[in-house]
Order: structure tokens, then sequence, then C-alpha cells
């Protein structure tokens, strides 16, 4: 079963607190911030803190990601070998313009885990953050094979189109649409950018249900209660699971007679159709509609 990444939330590297507690909402992956959420006074304090976290805490199966410094910084490498040595499994790179700022930080990521003796370990996501890394999207979605996703920074994007965000997001449809279709040739996933008014949730579930229309894996979170809406959206109906559970009960009943031929309802299914129904039967097991033992 592939990793589900509908909610990616994001978590200050200095909250001691926030950090100790955030697995338990439930999230699918969660984000020890560094950069943006971290004054320059208080980066070395919060590396130390987010390195401990993640040799202490017991997060479960939640996926832990970091976003480290950009590395032309004082701080974006020590960043990178605190976190690799404390065992994250991704380093989100922000402000992602160049294929070339990946295989950097590639390159440093190799430093650490050859000393460690864990070569290939540690994934990498970048977050597209301007004009330039949106052109680049694909480029930078596959400089490197440790690339698991790329993701919307919406905020310092929309300032350099030297517009704003509005409720309608047209100003980020462009954007949106050039980092899934770079995902999806690439073969990894896309994560939406944050919604920060919390006291609209209506407009952030609309948002949320435009960027799964899209084809997005999920959506970048700054809170615990947006999780449940981007859960809700993403949860499979009670149609969509019964008709993909006839669609992967044919592909098993057509191996067991070592047929390459699969059909259902006398129509021909093939690989797309498959991938869909696969998804699906992912995500309603993730949202607790079915369970796995049942299929």
């Amino acid at each position: 079963m592939q990793r589900l990444r509908r909610t990616m939330m994001f978590v200050p590297g200095n909250n001691p607190a926030m950090m100790a507690d955030a697995f338990i909402y439930g999230p699918d992956s969660i984000m020890l911030d560094l950069e943006d959420s971290v004054t320059m006074a208080e980066k070395d304090a919060a590396r130390l803190l987010v390195h401990n976290a993640l040799k202490t805490i017991d997060y479960g199966n939640t996926e832990m990601v970091v976003r480290v410094n950009p590395l032309n910084t004082p701080y974006g490498k020590k960043d990178v070998e605190a976190v690799v040595k404390a065992g994250v499994h991704v380093i989100r790179m922000p402000k992602t313009e160049t294929a070339d700022e990946i295989r950097e930080l590639e390159a440093e990521i190799v430093k650490v885990e050859t000393e460690l003796g864990c070569v290939g370990r540690t994934q990498i996501m970048a977050a597209i953050e301007s004009t330039l890394g949106v052109i680049n999207a694909y480029d930078i979605a596959t400089a490197s094979k440790r690339m698991m996703g790329i993701a919307l920074g919406a905020e310092d994007y929309s300032a350099n189109l030297k517009t704003q965000r509005t409720p309608e997001g047209m100003e980020l449809l462009l954007a949106r649409q050039t980092i899934v279709v770079a995902a999806r040739a690439a073969g990894i996933d896309a994560l939406d950018t944050v919604y920060s008014n919390l006291n609209d949730m209506e407009t952030f579930r609309k948002e949320v249900e435009l960027i799964k229309s899209l084809g997005f894996d999920g959506k970048s979170i700054i809170n615990p209660r947006q999780i449940e809406v981007v859960n809700e959206v993403f949860a499979p109906k009670e149609k969509e699971i019964q008709k993909s559970l006839t669609i992967l009960a044919a592909i098993k009943e057509a191996e067991k007679r070592g047929s390459g031929v699969i059909a259902v309802n006398g129509k021909m299914v093939d690989r797309p159709v498959v991938i869909r129904a696969q998804r699906t039967i992912d995500l309603a097991i993730a949202s607790g509609i079915i369970k796995k033992e049942d299929i």
C-alpha cells in the first residue's frame, strides 16, 4: 500500500509541546519547521530541539518531515546533518527554483548517510514558491531518485507574481496544474499549499475540494482542526468503494486463471482503471471506512 499524504501538518521547530503532541491528531505526515516559523536567534536551539524530538518521541507510523533552511544560509547544512543523524524520513527544501538545488541537498544528505552507514535512507521533497520554480517544476521533480513529492508554497509565489491570494484561487491555478502534472510525470506526490484563515472553514473546504479535483495527493496544513475536513473530502464515496472492490476482485480472479484479460460487467479493465481502484481502496482503509483484512 502506497503511503497516503492527505495532510502534512506544519509544527514549529521551536515549540517542544507542539512537537510532542502533534501525532495524536492523526496527520498523515508531520513537518517540523526550522525555516520561516523560527527566528534567526532561535535557529540553533530549534535544530537541537527537532533533533531530540526525532530521536526520543515515538511518532508511530506517522511520516516525519523536516523543513530545513536553504543551503545558502548559515543554517541549512547544519540542519541537514542534524536531522539525517536523527533519522528523519523526508527533508523538505524550501523555495526550490532549480534541479541543482536538489542535487546539492542530496550531496549533503549522502555525506551524512555515508558516515552513518545508511546511504539511501532519507527522502527529499521540494517546496516550489516562485515563478522560476514553477517553470522548472518537472526538472526539480526528477532531480533525484530520492524525490517523494513537490509542494506549492503560495504566499511567496503570489508575491513573486505581484498579486495577492484570493478565496477563488485563480492566481494559483497555473502553478497548481503545473505542479500536479510535473509530479505525475515524475511518479511522485503533489501537495497543495496551506490555507491560513482558521476562521473560514467553509472556504477551506472548497479549496480542498478544488485541489482534489486537480489531482493533488493532499494538502499542507497548519492546525489540527483542518485534518478532519481534508480527510472527509478525500474519503471515497460508497459507490466508488464498491466499484473498486469489484475491479480488484476481478483482477485476483484473472490471476488465478492465469489470464491477462480483465473484464468487469462486460467492460475491459485497463491499467489506469486498476490504479484508480487501488487508490480508492487505500483511501477507504486510511479513512476507516473499510478494514484491510475485510478485503
